[in-house]
């Protein structure tokens, strides 16, 4: 595997992550770097880089960001989110993702792309959950402000910098995998 690809792979799993934040934003984010011709999309994937799809992720960002804003349907919204951020995330990691065969790139599309993306959402619906239950929706704005800023900061460090990005991506992950098998343990412990 050639650097040029492994920095491929490494920002398809970073944009991919930043879906599970916000669906659209990576998208948006894609469309304009592509349209300015900083990011080669791969074949059959130059669509998104098209005028049409920029507004079109353009609208559906503006929508999506708001949409958190709204109590309670930030919540509901999460429904939708968590299958929409994982195709997302199998879209956008398998546009950038160049120079493997397509067997290669789907698989991982599939896995590293869309498992970002999947951990990445489950990760937010539970902290809007637990917020939820917690401050009684109050405490939602600040988490879908924290949500918004961290699509964006992911995306744009993904075009930037994508071995930085994949490993912050998967520092978050160990450090949530830490805390998953931490907790049952010190629940036991409490009783």
């Amino acid at each position: 595997m050639d650097l040029d690809t492994l920095l491929s792979i490494c920002l398809g799993v970073g944009l991919a992550a930043a879906c599970g934040f916000r669906v659209f934003v990576p998208l948006l984010v894609t469309s304009l770097a592509a349209q300015t011709g900083h990011l080669t999309l791969a074949g059959g994937f130059h669509w998104i880089g098209t005028k049409p799809a920029l507004i079109a992720f353009a609208v559906a960002t503006l929508f999506e960001v708001l949409a958190y804003y709204v109590p309670w349907i930030d919540n509901a919204l999460d429904l939708v989110a968590g299958p929409a951020a994982v195709v997302a995330g199998i879209v956008i990691t398998a546009s950038v993702v160049s120079d493997v065969d397509p067997l290669m790139r789907w698989s991982l599309a599939v896995i590293a792309g869309g498992g970002a993306a999947a951990a990445v959402q489950g990760a937010t619906t539970v902290a809007r959950h637990v917020s939820s239950w917690a401050t009684m929706g109050v405490g939602n704005h600040l988490l879908a402000t924290g949500e918004a800023i961290g699509s964006v900061v992911l995306s744009a460090l993904s075009l930037i910098a994508p071995l930085v990005a994949a490993a912050a991506v998967a520092g978050l992950g160990l450090v949530a995998l830490a805390v998953l098998i931490r907790r049952p343990w010190q629940q036991r412990a409490a009783t």
